[in-house]
């Protein structure tokens, strides 16, 4: 298709100015909504309230999120897509677990910027605190973690070029690895540094003893391998 030349300005700019203005109202209604989620509580929310906060209607706001729950779980979309794409970038020399520990410290280390795009890192992380909190969001939390652990181990078996329906393998070191991430988010969230920092030092901690949990003799180890 061609365009013709003419005096009046390229369609394309008025529709990238829409674009983000677009982007602006729904990071305004996301920022408002995890404001008073963590502020007021999450099923004391109302989406009237998400609105009224930005001065935009209900429809405008259905138009961006489907519910409450999905702009609970918005910027943890993104992290985990931020994850995803950083262990398929791994380098194939590496096991399936130096590959997941790998990403998810690169992650942890750089992942910060992206939040902040959306949401001050401070109110995400205030949020994932209220997800553990709330039964009704650490239902689906447990719910997305099942769907991350099979995504997951796909990747793994991509990888190492097996089929995640034939060997049991990739699910198996999936679903060690994602569970002592669970432990670690737990801890981290009863605990009083709720910094990025203080996630990620967990997450070493915890990650280094995968291989003397599972094989080492705890009866004449101790946790250091002392």
């Amino acid at each position: 298709m061609t365009i013709e030349q003419t005096d009046q300005p390229a369609p394309e700019a008025p529709t990238g100015l829409r674009e983000r203005k677009k982007q602006r109202t729904r990071d305004a209604l996301l920022r408002a909504a995890l404001e008073l989620f963590t502020t007021q509580g999450y099923e004391r929310t109302t989406v009237d309230e998400i609105a009224d906060a930005v001065d935009v209607s209900q429809r405008t706001f259905f138009r961006y999120f489907a519910n409450k729950e999905e702009v609970a779980f918005a910027v943890q979309d993104v992290v985990d897509s931020y994850y995803a794409t950083a262990l398929r970038a791994r380098p194939p020399q590496e096991s399936p677990f130096e590959a997941m520990r790998n990403a998810v410290l690169q992650s942890w280390d750089s992942i910060g910027q992206a939040i902040e795009d959306l949401v001050p890192v401070d109110l995400y992380l205030r949020t994932c605190r209220l997800i553990e909190s709330s039964p009704a969001l650490f239902a689906v939390h447990l719910r997305r973690w099942a769907e991350m652990e099979e995504k997951i181990a796909q990747l793994i078996a991509e990888r190492e070029g097996l089929d995640v329906h034939t060997d049991p393998r990739p699910r198996v070191a999936v679903a060690a690895f994602t569970g002592v991430m669970r432990v670690t988010e737990q801890l981290w969230g009863r605990g009083q540094d709720v910094s990025v920092t203080a996630m990620r030092e967990l997450t070493v901690r915890h990650l280094d003893q995968i291989g003397p949990a599972l094989a080492g003799n705890w009866r004449t180890t101790d946790a250091h391998g002392a």
